[in-house]
């Protein structure tokens, strides 16, 4: 298991009080001839400090055992205390089993997204997906991220190193739809994306580079799409200065604010029969939902703006709208379900 058992030290602490009793016992039988019940008490007054009587008179021997056995417990003893106060006064208890649940949730999940890497990219891209409702699993090996993650982004985290094969099979990654490597290190974003690739070779990878030189290295590695953010952000301040209120324009149909108009996609893969291998033109005729198609992928290849009329539906094609989420909504269940106008 990738995450780091919060019982262990209290294994070790366990362990270690067992053992020096066991010393204990076998001592005090050895050297005094005590019984195993008498060994036993003679044992646990001594590591508990308490003061009783001894069971019988002790022999130098015993004297000297005893006095080691008073100033290994002391350590022992402390060491115990420390580790189950840390276990309940810090919360390791419940927060190992919040995690365990957490892990129940992200098992149930399909069709989600993985983030790989909490940083400043990584943070963005979570926000922007928690914003368009879709499931996220965070994997980032900082533990002290993960409240801002569960409870500000209410995304799902895990904690471990992404570019292990358990970290990521615990993310449901085989279940997954798309993974997003933002680690900082151009080699590990490498190594991350052929680990993904291997363990589902469906999945689509989109992954961040630094330079040139690294985004064909992750385009080799099985990455479907690679982001340069510092080239992305010189194109867009450029943009803002050539053409402001067309980034602004986009900006705003990108933003998922319940009752603005955003531009979304329709997939055709619930097509009816009655509008397959139908125009765009006939389905405008029944979509009276106030949404507006101004886009076409066709076959899952070309992109088409402003399609014509006479363009034919298929259920490899993607549509591209604008309009409330609601419209937008209203139109998936018309393509699904039609209507005939009488």
């Amino acid at each position: 298991m990738h995450f780091r058992s919060p019982f262990r030290k209290i294994y070790f602490a366990f362990l270690l009080l067992i053992f020096i009793v066991a010393v204990g016992v076998a001592g005090f039988m050895w050297i005094e001839n005590y019984t195993l019940v008498e060994a036993f008490f003679m044992t646990i007054i001594t590591i508990a400090t308490v003061g009783f009587t001894e069971v019988h008179p002790l022999s130098e021997a015993g004297m000297i055992f005893t006095s080691f056995l008073i100033i290994v417990s002391f350590g022992i003893f402390a060491y115990v205390v420390t580790a189950f106060t840390e276990f309940v006064v810090e919360g390791v208890f419940q927060n190992y089993y919040l995690v365990k649940k957490m892990q129940k949730q992200i098992d149930k999940l399909h069709d989600h997204i993985i983030v790989c890497g909490y940083g400043r990219n990584g943070s963005q891209a979570t926000r922007e997906l928690v914003e368009h409702n879709i499931p996220v699993v965070v994997i980032e090996h900082d533990p002290n991220k993960k409240d801002d993650i569960i409870d500000n982004k209410k995304a799902f985290f895990i904690e471990g190193d992404a570019t292990h094969d358990e970290v990521l099979l615990s993310a449901g990654i085989d279940r997954a739809r798309a993974i997003l490597t933002v680690l900082p290190n151009d080699a590990e974003n490498v190594f991350l994306v052929l680990t993904a690739r291997q363990l589902n070779p469906k999945i689509s990878i989109i992954s961040k580079a630094s330079d040139d030189s690294a985004e064909l290295k992750l385009r080799r590695a099985g990455a479907n799409n690679v982001i340069l953010p510092d080239k992305m952000s010189g194109r867009r301040m450029a943009r803002l200065v050539a053409k402001p209120d067309i980034v602004e324009f986009v900006d705003i149909l990108m933003q998922t604010t319940e009752g603005n108009v955003i531009l979304d996609e329709v997939t055709l893969e619930h097509l009816t029969d009655y509008f397959n291998g139908r125009t765009l033109r006939e389905l405008e005729q029944y979509n009276d939902t106030g949404a507006r198609i101004v886009g076409i992928k066709q076959q899952g290849k070309t992109f088409v703006i402003n399609p014509l009329p006479e363009t034919p539906l298929s259920p490899r094609d993607k549509l591209f709208v604008i309009g409330t989420r609601r419209q937008i909504n209203q139109l998936r269940e018309l393509i699904a379900n039609p209507y005939i106008k009488g």
